[in-house]
């Protein structure tokens, strides 16, 4: 192997989440995520106007969806309260159109803290921070049962990308296996929307992540 792709994390220590909140402050490429977000909610034919976020970390998304369009509410979910702290600032003047959960995406029960039923569940690197491709496989379970027909899920995350002579954490799988797992959880026709800032050749953990849809 030529080495090792990974990431340690203290997200319970507020300073460590104030400096991994600016390093990870969003950039043209992580704009682009936003933007296939946002443009795959815009579609016609959600369910319920009700977003839900996995791990809304330091609200970077939120905000960028909020300030964009009036058509949802929004919620977000996270296991820190150092990091809503940090969403708090960032979405201002937007979090009376906020909700803010907590919740531990390796609880079998964090659905059942949602406070209504979402049309949409969407997150950005985050799942690959469970640690395991199974607590991904549970998650995405657990969306699908969350999820009213014709709810869709959108998840950009940092992959294991094809090819690689790296070693990835765990939590790091491949789009393949991604959507096998989706399929697995009951998803429908899930499908890659975009592979980006890619990186095979000499990758840092903030290469190599993907846009990843599919519809209940």
């Amino acid at each position: 192997m030529a080495g090792f792709i990974g990431a340690e994390h203290q997200f319970h220590d507020p300073e460590f989440v104030r400096d991994w909140a600016l390093r990870f402050a969003p950039t043209p490429p992580r704009l682009e995520l936003f933007g296939l977000i946002l443009a795959k909610l815009a579609e016609p034919g959600l369910p319920v106007p009700h977003i839900v976020e996995l791990g809304i970390g330091p609200g970077y998304m939120a905000r960028h969806i909020l300030e964009r369009t009036e058509a949802f509410s929004y919620e977000g979910v996270d296991f820190s309260d150092a990091m809503f702290g940090i969403a708090r600032k960032t979405i201002g003047d937007l979090m009376g159109r906020v909700t803010l959960t907590s919740a531990d995406l390796l609880d079998p029960g964090w659905t059942e803290r949602l406070s209504t039923q979402p049309g949409a569940i969407i997150s950005t690197w985050a799942l690959h921070d469970l640690g395991s491709e199974q607590a991904i496989a549970n998650v995405y379970a657990a969306c699908h049962g969350a999820l009213p027909d014709g709810g869709v899920l959108i998840n950009g995350d940092f992959i294991k990308p094809d090819g690689t002579a790296f070693e990835y954490e765990p939590g790091r799988i491949s789009v393949g296996r991604h959507l096998e797992l989706l399929k697995a959880a009951g998803f429908e026709h899930p499908e890659c929307l975009a592979l980006l800032e890619t990186n095979i050749e000499e990758p840092t953990p903030a290469n190599n992540y993907a846009c990843l849809f599919a519809t209940r």
